[in-house]
């Protein structure tokens, strides 16, 4: 991948080290680890963004930068990739999850009217948690490996194509 592109859109360190929420993690920002562009870390920011998408909690992008902390992975991708999961996607997304969980637990899906209140969360929540959390666990783990696959195949293809290709440039330049 090249690495001037994904430069290009990163923010800038001191912006993310001064964000209100992610200064709880102190000196471990200060990691140079955490802001490598190379295929180990961007593939990882990958598979840590993806499956903090599918956890079904308010602040994401918290959890995701501890995990890259803790996995030495690039932060801003990890974090970025959390706004996967937004007020439009969110809903088909978490809908599909409770549906997978449905189909591996063998349980009959629940009608259920999604409504934003406290009591259909305490209530309506009930009923469909179990499939609901494992739909989600599985569909974070597996989007998390095609990212990381993925990203680190095209990151391997691309170095190789950009070998192959120079290599090209001096035989010709050598005719």
């Amino acid at each position: 991948m090249p690495r001037r592109f994904i430069k290009k859109y990163m923010p800038d360190h001191k912006k993310i080290r001064d964000h209100k929420y992610l200064r709880l993690f102190g000196n471990l920002l200060h990691d140079p680890g955490l802001w490598h562009l190379n295929r180990h870390s961007v593939a990882g920011a990958f598979f840590v963004g993806l499956i903090a998408a599918y956890v079904p909690i308010p602040f994401q992008m918290v959890l995701a930068a501890g995990m890259a902390i803790m996995l030495h992975v690039n932060l801003p991708i990890s974090v970025a990739l959390v706004w996967v999961t937004n007020p439009l996607t969110m809903p088909p997304m978490f809908y599909f999850a409770y549906k997978v969980g449905a189909w591996v637990l063998a349980v009959p899906e629940q009608e259920f009217a999604f409504e934003l209140s406290l009591r259909w969360f305490t209530e309506g929540m009930a009923v469909v948690w179990q499939p609901f959390l494992l739909g989600c666990l599985i569909l974070g783990l597996a989007c998390g490996l095609l990212g990381y696959v993925g990203i680190a195949l095209s990151w391997r293809g691309y170095v190789l194509w950009k070998r192959k290709h120079k290599l090209y440039l001096q035989n010709r330049k050598n005719c």
